[in-house]
């Protein structure tokens, strides 16, 4: 028992923690009682509009940071429905595939130099997202005009630091529409009052180990 009473015996040790035990007592009752009287017998719940008090204040005092300006958004689906110089196949495609989402990929860039945005609106099919027409949009005079299509299927363009850039997938007899063979890569950019083609590259996708590679493509 010395290791638990230091020399005291049973007695003595039992007497001096219901001692210690009395003192504690008391301070968390005159704690108790002191934390009562000064929050006005609510308890913390009196803490809580001070703080919302402040805060409120802290923001109301923080200057609005002014949003960025995004640009005008457009009808790309009746955009690409009412121009005359979108083909016939590529409006049939233009269907929605679930409710109302169309398989169209709409994107805004400076491309021909003008103070509005550009719109570049890619059409895909619903079943395997193959791009079937790439569309370009100026804005004149209040009014879109197409200054740019190409409808030869696989197709898809994008936007590249201010650049046209068109990917078209190349196949050879006996590819499937998932695994084309490559694809060319024209790049345009807008001269004057249209795109012209400032050059391309080719790209032969990689083979299956053990298989011959396709012969490349003449001209």
């Amino acid at each position: 028992m010395r290791g638990l009473t230091d020399g005291r015996t049973p007695g003595e040790a039992r007497k001096n923690v219901q001692a210690t035990s009395a003192v504690v007592a008391v301070f968390v009752a005159l704690g108790v009682c002191l934390s009562g009287c000064g929050a006005g017998g609510t308890g913390a719940r009196d803490e809580g509009p001070a703080h919302a008090d402040a805060v409120g204040k802290a923001v109301s005092s923080s200057p609005a940071a002014s949003p960025s300006k995004a640009p005008d958004r457009v009808d790309a689906v009746r955009l690409v429905k009412a121009d005359p110089k979108v083909s016939p196949e590529v409006k049939r495609e233009l269907k929605p595939c679930v409710a109302d989402e169309y398989p169209v990929d709409v994107s805004y860039g400076k491309l021909t130099g003008g103070s509005a945005e550009d719109v570049l609106v890619n059409v895909l099919t619903c079943d395997d997202a193959v791009g079937v027409g790439s569309y370009v949009y100026r804005r004149q005079a209040g009014a879109y005009q197409n200054v740019f299509k190409a409808e030869e299927p696989p197709v898809y363009a994008e936007i590249d630091r201010g650049d046209l850039v068109v990917t078209k997938q190349v196949y050879e007899k006996g590819d499937r529409v998932s695994s084309p063979s490559g694809d060319n890569v024209i790049t345009y950019r807008w001269s004057s009052d249209r795109f012209t083609e400032e050059y391309r590259t080719h790209n032969d996708y990689s083979n299956s180990v053990g298989e011959t590679p396709a012969p490349a493509p003449e001209g």
